[in-house]
């Protein structure tokens, strides 16, 4: 009974410390999504490997943030996937589209979080389904209140040792008004009136969500930028571009390039 009582023990010890030491998760506190629901989302691929996240505007667009493409290599391929719950597993739905043109921001700067938005134009229409569809976006100025749940998905890393899922995961988050994310407990006057501040606490989206949107009440609000913040810390909430400060430029690129 000694023999194993201690066992027992050590077997509780080891159980404490495997748990203080697995990585903690991204797309944190989120889970898998229920698969083909979020049918406007698109994986942006480098030489055919997963690098941020998109969402459809319509059959020839697809929106993004311009960090993913700012480090593109001369020669890569940029290919854009819709269609997709799984990456790796053959599904009918899915389709791989080449790419024909790629419109970052001209103000876009790899230093800086400043307008970091990206437009994708596929290089023929988007067959549209169940599994692919447009998503609307906030052409309308104003903020989204702060405590508003809104959601984010994504195929980016959920754990700390750079794990990535095959899988589309998903998490809802308490959006975060701009005058408390400027506190200097957060972000300290970083947050300007074309972002967007979502809570980070336990729940975030981490590196190869960005691109992908936050949805509010069915509607695009934002993108997920970049930044040097941690994913996860409650004191570095996630930042998000804010799509109707751009619809502008939205509207000149697609009238410009159609």
């Amino acid at each position: 009974m000694m023999i194993t009582w201690t066992r027992l023990a050590a077997l509780l010890l080891l159980g404490v410390a495997a748990c203080a030491a697995r990585p903690r998760g991204r797309i944190l506190g989120g889970m898998e999504a229920a698969p083909h629901l979020r049918p406007y989302m698109a994986s942006i691929q480098i030489d055919g490997k997963h690098l941020c996240g998109g969402f459809l505007l319509n059959e020839w667009w697809v929106l993004s943030a311009a960090h993913c493409v700012e480090d593109i290599s001369p020669g890569s391929t940029v290919r854009v996937l819709l269609g997709a719950h799984s990456l790796s597993q053959p599904e009918s739905s899915k389709h791989l589209y080449e790419v024909q043109s790629l419109f970052p921001h001209p103000d876009s700067h790899p230093d800086t979080i400043h307008h970091d938005i990206l437009l994708i134009k596929l290089s023929e229409k988007a067959t549209l389904g169940p599994a692919v569809q447009p998503l609307p976006y906030q052409r309308e100025a104003g903020d989204v209140a702060g405590g508003t749940f809104c959601s984010v998905a994504g195929w980016g890393i959920t754990t700390h040792s750079g794990r990535k899922p095959d899988r589309l995961q998903q998490v809802d988050l308490p959006i975060m008004d701009r005058a408390v994310c400027n506190q200097r407990i957060y972000h300290d006057n970083l947050i300007t009136d074309k972002m967007i501040c979502a809570e980070s606490r336990k729940k975030d989206a981490c590196r190869g969500d960005s691109g992908g949107p936050l949805v509010c009440n069915g509607v695009a609000q934002g993108i997920v930028t970049s930044g040097t913040r941690v994913c996860g810390n409650w004191k570095k909430p996630g930042i998000y571009t804010k799509i109707s400060s751009y619809t502008d430029w939205i509207d000149s690129v697609l009238a410009s390039a159609s």
